[in-house]
């Protein structure tokens, strides 16, 4: 049996997803909610999409709205993911903490993964910073925290695990960097404790309250405004520069910009790194 999504289906479904993760689907997506919701359907015994609906409104566990979300959320991602990034903070932001740590001007320095599905960016910032200064003969690592979140239970709880089979640690993962921080379990590979200990990962929602998560020197938002609508994107934006430090950082995706949403911050430019600080 084919289960076609009908236009009043994809509608409710469109509003709902909107309503509960952010994310903005065009009317054209129709098949997008059809692929990725279908298995659903047999798991929950429905034979039709609104039948589906309709019990996420009577779930009172909010079980069904989180596979919801996991399933339409997109969780493509890999180590070092657009190089260039972690060019920017290695050969430029890195040493500018470096500078303020020795001096006493912070002793800590504090650093937002959002949307930070099973851990490759948050992971690929602390091998950045202890490749920094490791080269730099200085211990200044531990003056670093990361916070990373994502509003999927499922990848975070892979993130957390640290643990990841080959395909996976393939992708953008260079030998000398995997041997140096992973060890292998088995057939799959895990990310050693000093790496791990850096990183507290937090569920959130990115239409909720980031008052607790604190003030942050550098935000990693990449790849992930695309999804959402313009009210959206300037409401984050927002939020992103009244919890950043006076001077902090912003890095979004490469085809992302703050363009038409946001005033709040000066485009730099590093290399083939378009980034922003906070005005």
């Amino acid at each position: 049996m084919q289960y076609k999504i009908t236009d009043n289906e994809f509608s409710l479904f469109q509003d709902y997803i909107e309503k509960n993760c952010g994310i903005h689907l065009e009317n054209s997506k129709a098949y997008l909610i059809e692929n990725r919701l279908r298995h659903l359907l047999f798991d929950y015994n429905c034979k039709t999409f609104v039948e589906l609906f309709n019990k996420i409104r009577s779930d009172k566990s909010n079980q069904l709205r989180d596979r919801i979300i996991d399933s339409i959320t997109t969780n493509e991602t890999f180590w070092f993911r657009d190089i260039h990034p972690f060019t920017t903070l290695s050969e430029k932001l890195l040493p500018i903490f470096s500078n303020d740590i020795s001096s006493g001007r912070k002793n800590k320095i504090r650093i937002w993964s959002a949307a930070c599905s099973t851990g490759q960016e948050p992971y690929s910032i602390v091998m950045s910073i202890l490749e920094y200064f490791k080269q730099n003969s200085s211990h200044y690592g531990s003056y670093f925290e990361i916070v990373a979140s994502d509003i999927s239970e499922s990848v975070l709880a892979s993130a957390k695990s640290g643990i990841y089979d080959s395909l996976v640690i393939s992708r953008g993962l260079q030998t000398d960097i995997r041997d140096k921080y992973f060890s292998m379990d088995g057939n799959l590979w895990k990310v050693n404790d000093n790496i791990k200990k850096m990183v507290s990962f937090k569920k959130l929602n990115l239409q909720d309250s980031y008052n607790t998560l604190g003030k942050f020197d550098i935000v990693f938002c990449r790849n992930v405004l695309i999804y959402f609508s313009d009210l959206f994107k300037r409401d984050i934006l927002k939020r992103i520069a009244d919890l950043l430090k006076p001077s902090g950082y912003l890095f979004i995706g490469s085809s992302e910009s703050d363009s038409n949403y946001s005033n709040d911050y000066n485009m730099l430019s590093h290399k083939k790194t378009i980034y922003y600080q906070v005005k």
